[in-house]
């Protein structure tokens, strides 16, 4: 058929073709109006995460550097995408079905696939700025107009997405804690042994002052030596770090093959100090045998000084973090009702729908014309 024959096949059966295109749309906005179950989404905006401040334990600065090295450059962006995956999983969905009691709308069952099911429905968007948009899509029943209160399904998807938050908070600062004990527990057993080792120290050189009736040493010496014993406190406290590190990474991660490049270079840096070829510190093996034997006692007492009060500082850090309350997350904007339903979009898939009916009975409309048309020339 040619389009004028076409064109005239539509206008004679246009009133056909109207009400079968009337009736699909009226059908299906009826049908997504009323029967079919609609889905509310709340959505919720947080903020990156700050930068470690001065008051962070050493565990989770350390973390934190370790996850901005895995994820990406940018912290922020790090530690979004971080928080994005702790609202994706399983423990999240579990907190809150706990706590709204909304297991029966999933699985009453089963609660571990009422969980998995939620979180299905948590959506995610990350922007390039690190801001986090949260939101979670909660379904009526069918016939929701007459069996179900779309106020509190709207109310309810709003306090759903907040819970998530909240429970992302939670969750937060329980991982923040359990890093902050054990790092706190891995400091305890070291002071300990670095308090034994000064208290020892202490009395020996108590010891031998008495016994050599308190000689004491040359300025230009003792400067070296405090010089050599901050540098060995250094190790002592880089190997402190790596101890802490292996609570967060495995010996593979970069961040702990940075740290123990750092620690080999330290040694080697030691290691010249002691030698014999530098002139820019009195050699240690040239000292007579009294004042070698005050200097290492000397230096031995400053490097256990030092790290002593480095563990010190690192302890109580990590016991204020492990036992903080605070919120973890920022939120920007707080989930509130929404006034519609995102699913389903009632005049676009109306509008969908009655276009399909309307080239489909189009179709029909030309196929029997041409097919009387074939007869009639037969």
């Amino acid at each position: 058929m040619d389009f004028h024959s076409i064109l005239h096949t539509l206008i004679t059966n246009w009133k056909k073709i109207f009400s079968v295109t009337f009736l699909t749309t009226l059908f299906l906005l009826l049908i997504f109006l009323f029967i079919y179950p609609h889905t509310y989404r709340a959505t919720a905006v947080l903020l990156p995460p700050e930068k470690s401040s001065s008051l962070l334990g050493l565990s989770n600065i350390l973390f934190q550097q370790n996850m901005t090295s895995l994820l990406t450059p940018s912290l922020s962006n790090a530690s979004s995408q971080l928080y994005a995956e702790i609202l994706r999983s399983r423990s999240v969905s579990l907190y809150v079905i706990e706590k709204l009691k909304i297991q029966d709308q999933y699985d009453e069952n089963n609660l571990i696939e009422a969980a998995n099911k939620l979180s299905k429905d948590v959506n995610i968007e990350l922007t390039k700025e690190g801001l986090l948009k949260v939101s979670v899509d909660y379904t009526s029943k069918f016939l929701p107009l007459f069996t179900d209160d779309l106020k509190y399904r709207k109310e309810f998807s709003a306090k759903l997405t907040n819970t998530f938050v909240e429970a992302l908070d939670k969750i937060n600062n329980q991982k923040i804690a359990s890093r902050s004990k054990k790092a706190r527990m891995f400091l305890e057993n070291q002071i300990k042994q670095t308090k034994a080792v000064l208290d020892s120290v202490e009395l020996k050189l108590q010891e031998f002052q008495k016994k050599n009736k308190t000689i004491s040493l040359p300025d230009q010496l003792k400067a070296s030596i405090e010089n050599a014993a901050k540098l060995k406190a250094e190790i002592s406290q880089t190997e402190i770090e790596l101890g802490l590190l292996k609570y967060n990474v495995q010996s593979d991660d970069k961040i702990y093959q940075s740290v123990q490049k750092k620690l080999e270079q330290l040694k080697e840096q030691y290691k010249k100090i002691e030698s014999e070829n530098q002139d820019f510190l009195l050699n240690f093996s040239l000292i007579p045998q009294l004042g070698r034997e005050l200097g290492e006692l000397y230096r031995e007492l400053k490097i256990q000084n030092e790290v002593y009060s480095f563990l010190q500082q690192q302890y109580y850090k990590e016991k204020i973090e492990e036992n903080r309350d605070l919120p973890t997350v920022e939120v920007l904007d707080p989930a509130v009702p929404p006034n519609r339903p995102v699913s389903p979009r009632i005049l676009f898939y109306s509008f969908l729908g009655g276009l399909f009916a309307f080239l489909f009975t189009s179709a029909i409309s030309i196929f029997k014309a041409d097919k009387f048309k074939i007869k009639k020339s037969m």
